[in-house]
């Protein structure tokens, strides 16, 4: 078998945490046999560092064993090169997977795809979200051999870990001071209402959000994607970044939510389904996912305006509306559990 490769082209829309460059090819058996195979080569991040640690490596290997397991749905893993002699930086070689993405920019509550969908349409693809978030939580890390994916560097596994990790590195995310304040409330909350935590730890994707989802006809799942954030702990980690991102997509940044889409309540309801038992602590999670990302759209911000992405007067406020409902969901929080 050999490959024939056509010129390569950069995808519109890409984010900042990795560079891909898709990359037209053929592949040809030994009986001459041609089929098209389009591949995407994805790279280390360099020039666009979102996180302080690097986890290229890892994000590889477990891609590469879930790939191969089959249980969840992500691209074919043709190959990785850790050693950045051979095209200047590491990079993982990977299959095109065909299908729709629900836009983050503009978001998709505005239009495109799942917005052209009548409302029991956008309610499936919802669902179809967390039938794969569940397949990926049912999954036996150490039976599967992903142990790998937690940071024990940072301390036991589970939210302490994932916060210990966060709140080490305050100052690479480097949010405003005013934002940095509120930050700093929502860990000593979280510090003073741990969660129980009482279930064994799950692999958790991390990115867990309707953006990282190839869908098929019929808001059916084909793939996951973006394991950068992967960790080891509750589902319900996972499923409070899924339920967060989308409500900065909407209330966070001032635009009015899918009427098609799952409220909390009912999401959770049908995850607690889909897991087989009871959720617990969402509260505390969601506010983990709301600081979480609050530093990450402060690190985006800065990075967008720094390296001149964007004219000044074009540069997205997304630190400030992150910050903005990090404190509606901190006082949430607060009255909730005081």
């Amino acid at each position: 078998m050999r490959w024939e490769l056509g010129e390569p082209s950069t995808p519109r829309g890409q984010g900042l945490s990795a560079e891909l460059v898709r990359l037209p090819a053929v592949r040809i058996g030994a009986d001459g046999q041609r089929v098209s195979r389009p591949l995407v080569v994805r790279f280390a991040p360099q020039r666009y560092r979102l996180y302080p640690w690097d986890r290229f490596a890892d994000e590889c290997r477990l891609m590469e064993i879930l790939a191969r397991d089959g249980r969840v749905g992500v691209a074919p893993v043709y190959g990785y090169e850790l050693d950045p002699a051979v095209l200047g930086v590491p990079f993982v070689v990977l299959g095109l997977v065909d299908g729709q993405v629900p836009p983050d920019i503009p978001p998709y509550h505005l239009g495109g795809f799942p917005a052209e969908l009548d409302p029991a349409g956008q309610a499936r693809v919802w669902d179809s979200g967390l039938a794969a978030m569940a397949r990926v939580h049912r999954l036996d890390p150490a039976a599967l051999g992903v142990t790998f994916a937690g940071q024990p560097e940072y301390g036991p596994t589970g939210l302490a870990q994932q916060l210990a990790a966060y709140e080490r590195h305050l100052d690479f995310f480097a949010p405003a001071d005013n934002t940095a304040e509120t930050v700093g409330a929502a860990f000593a909350w979280l510090r003073a209402h741990p969660p129980a935590e009482r279930h064994p730890p799950r692999l958790l994707w991390g990115d867990a959000r309707l953006g990282n989802l190839i869908f098929a006809a019929g808001e059916r799942v084909t793939a996951v994607l973006d394991w950068e954030m992967m960790s080891l702990g509750q589902p319900e980690t996972d499923l409070a970044w899924y339920l967060h991102l989308d409500r900065h997509l909407s209330e966070g940044v001032g635009i009015a939510r899918l009427a098609g889409l799952p409220g909390r309540a009912a999401t959770e309801a049908r995850y607690a389904d889909l897991l087989g038992r009871p959720l617990a602590d969402m509260d505390a999670y969601l506010l983990f996912a709301s600081a979480r990302h609050t530093l990450l759209a402060a690190r985006v911000t800065r990075l967008i305006v720094e390296r001149g992405l964007l004219p000044a007067e074009q540069v997205p406020p997304i630190d400030r509306y992150a910050a903005a409902l990090l404190i509606r969901v901190l006082e949430e929080t607060r009255r909730s559990r005081p």
